[in-house]
């Protein structure tokens, strides 16, 4: 099929990954224009061959950790490889949840661009420019230059740093388009949202109680002590030392969401109880999310918005 949405992942976000893609598939009428794939790091031996080994990361040398929750970013270049360099495909995180039909991103009008997605939030957009490539609509065709294995072993080599990778500057700006902000609304659900992307980590509503499992940025551009002082946490605590635990999610509707889709998920198989009691033994899943499940109101039906929920 010449058009997929690519969801990517690693073991630490395999529940997230599933019940996105659930989501894609209960809230599209056009369900059978597309496929869907997940791509999991574990399949690819080039993430493990670099175990314990520095990269470039903001100008900093990082050691690259297969465990880290947010170790699968480099899949994001993925799918035009995956595709042959042929088709559409759009490419989202683990922690991004359908709401609108998502064939209307695929099928729509590119303007001739390779890539279309928005802008980052805060002074990651601002200063640094950046993109933001958790959400990319892509004409694989354009792409031909995207080979990720052979990109991600530069990083090693120190010849290309992540942060630029990551955030898009490395390609022709010509060649990008902006799609509205409501296709990856940063931990916003309104009316108009179109894809949800929990994007704050800390307070991931699967995650709640659980320690921190992923690593700060260390280099702040407006305040560069605040790097000084992680780079020493680090060197003195390990790479989590200090570093809490994750909170709620400030949003009640968000954490409704989330589990108002693997409640459906779990009734239909898709993630079973033995599954997320692993999960949760291995620290991927809240300890209380059984809990969290019986206390979780049914989600609308599909085509109404999901703050509609049948307790409201």
């Amino acid at each position: 099929m010449d058009h997929c949405v690519f969801i990517q992942t690693n073991h630490k976000q395999i529940v997230g990954a599933l019940v996105a893609e659930y989501a894609l598939r209960r809230n599209s009428q056009n369900n059978d224009k597309f496929d869907v794939r997940i791509v999991n790091t574990n399949d690819y031996p080039f993430f493990k061959a670099r175990e314990g080994q520095l990269y470039l990361r903001d100008g900093v040398k990082r050691t690259w950790l297969n465990d880290d929750l947010q170790s699968f970013t480099p899949t994001r270049f993925m799918p035009p490889e995956l595709m042959g360099y042929k088709g559409r495909a759009v490419v989202i995180d683990p922690d991004i949840f359908a709401i609108a039909d998502i064939w209307e991103l695929l099928s729509r009008d590119m303007q001739g661009k390779a890539i279309m997605c928005r802008p980052r939030s805060g002074t990651k957009g601002i200063i640094d420019r950046c993109l933001a490539s958790s959400v990319m609509l892509l004409d694989c065709e354009k792409l031909p230059h995207w080979k990720v294995e052979e990109s991600f072993n530069e990083m090693f080599e120190f010849k290309r740093d992540y942060m630029p990778w990551i955030c898009l500057r490395m390609e022709d700006r010509d060649t990008i388009g902006l799609f509205e902000n409501v296709w990856n609304d940063f931990d916003k659900l309104t009316p108009e949202t179109k894809m949800l992307h929990v994007t704050r980590r800390k307070t991931q509503p699967w995650k709640a109680g659980l320690p921190i499992d992923w690593r700060p940025a260390e280099r702040f551009r407006l305040f560069p002590p605040v790097a000084w002082a992680m780079r020493a946490r680090r060197k003195i605590f390990g790479e989590y030392g200090l570093l809490g635990k994750y909170k709620e999610h400030p949003d009640t509707n968000q954490t409704h969401l989330f589990f108002g889709l693997l409640k459906e998920c779990l009734e239909k198989g898709i993630v079973t109880e033995d599954m997320l009691r692993e999960e949760m033994k291995h620290n991927h899943v809240r300890h209380d999310a059984f809990e969290v499940l019986e206390r979780t109101p049914d989600l609308a039906p599909p085509g109404h918005s999901p703050l509609n929920l049948s307790a409201a």
